[in-house]
């Protein structure tokens, strides 16, 4: 098979970028120690019950913050803690969670919260429920099993 002189020149190319992109991502992936984009904290997965304030699941108002509530939420074993939950219409909430057991995912469907939680890592999100209704939570990483069960509520209702 003869390939014209500009094929085996665009072929060098193609396959030479490639080898770069692949360098560069896998220097920045494990050579760096690069960690989930908010993991900013961390927690022991086996003492989250014992950890605030994974200790106390659940919507506590907060003052003196860019924020209304804190929102504190533990997926375990195809559950999340709490399971249903009220918030306020028009709240600026920050949505702690993380994980006791294995990876989860925390999707509130009809919004664009979405995040993957992690064992060992605090994720959170600060989003503002503008409008009234009911809002199914979901795990969108198949988790084992029971993942299919895996799901919370959320209702915004007037103040």
């Amino acid at each position: 098979m003869h390939l014209h002189r500009y094929e085996k020149w665009w072929l060098t190319f193609g396959i030479a970028a490639l080898i770069i992109f692949l360098l560069i991502v896998g220097i920045q992936a494990f050579h760096q120690g690069h960690k989930p984009p908010s993991a900013k904290a961390i927690v022991n997965p086996e003492r989250v019950s014992e950890t605030e304030p994974f200790n106390k699941p659940g919507l506590k108002k907060v003052e003196g913050k860019d924020w209304d509530y804190e929102l504190v939420v533990v997926a375990a074993a195809f559950s999340f803690n709490p399971g249903n939950i009220e918030i306020p219409k028009g709240a600026k909430v920050k949505i702690i969670a993380t994980t006791k057991d294995v990876v989860h995912g925390f999707e509130i469907a009809g919004t664009n919260i979405n995040m993957m939680l992690e064992p060992g890592y605090v994720s959170d999100y600060v989003a503002t429920f503008d409008k009234k209704g009911e809002f199914l939570i979901i795990c969108n990483e198949y988790c084992g099993t029971g993942h299919h069960m895996m799901s919370a509520r959320i209702k915004v209702v007037d103040k």
